[in-house]
């Protein structure tokens, strides 16, 4: 038995369809491609389509990072940067709140955490209300500038630093660790 997804059919019968000549050009067959894709991707979940970025390489970072990343940034190994990274905010998760996640794991179909990995660079900077660091460990330090940071099953290993008493107060790092120091900016 053949099973398709919805992406992979609804494609398959734009490009049948374009085949057979039905007057459209091929830059309508795209449009109406590209528009089908977004479609799909609106139904996606955590882990699949636009709501992730997967980060192999430190040539990832930028991009995946950036607020045309997704909520979700996949770590598939260690990663070392020279750069000051920035988590920016702005992007949504799939319940519509404004929320980045750094997943520096892996997990098996139980959701299990198999493997924990580590991402270097001088400095990151949180940009975005809700975002954690998860299941894994920064190495360097963290500036915060929002709302409701969390540390979930990660680690810091570095100085962590808030723009705010207010901001400090809205952290959750109860379930994480902070090797350095953990002060409010002067």
């Amino acid at each position: 038995m053949i099973k398709w997804n919805k992406l992979a059919l609804i494609t398959a019968s734009m490009g049948l369809l374009a085949a057979c000549g039905n007057g459209d050009s091929e830059e309508d067959t795209t449009e109406d491609t590209e528009q089908v894709a977004e479609e799909s991707n609106e139904e996606s979940d955590a882990t699949t389509g636009a709501t992730q970025s997967i980060i192999a390489s430190a040539d990832d970072l930028e991009k995946g990072m950036s607020s045309e990343g997704g909520w979700i940034v996949i770590f598939e190994g260690d990663v070392e940067s020279d750069e000051e990274l920035t988590l920016e905010g702005g992007v949504e998760n799939n319940d519509g709140e404004i929320a980045r996640k750094l997943a520096l794991y892996t997990q098996d179909d139980d959701r299990n955490v198999t493997k924990r990995y580590t991402l270097t660079a001088p400095m990151l900077t949180v940009e975005s209300e809700n975002a954690r660091i998860q299941n894994g460990t920064f190495k360097g330090d963290v500036h915060v500038n929002a709302n409701n940071f969390q540390l979930p099953g990660g680690t810091i290993d570095g100085d962590l630093t808030f723009a705010s008493e207010e901001l400090q107060e809205s952290a959750q790092l109860e379930e994480g660790e902070v090797t350095g120091e953990i002060s409010v900016e002067e």
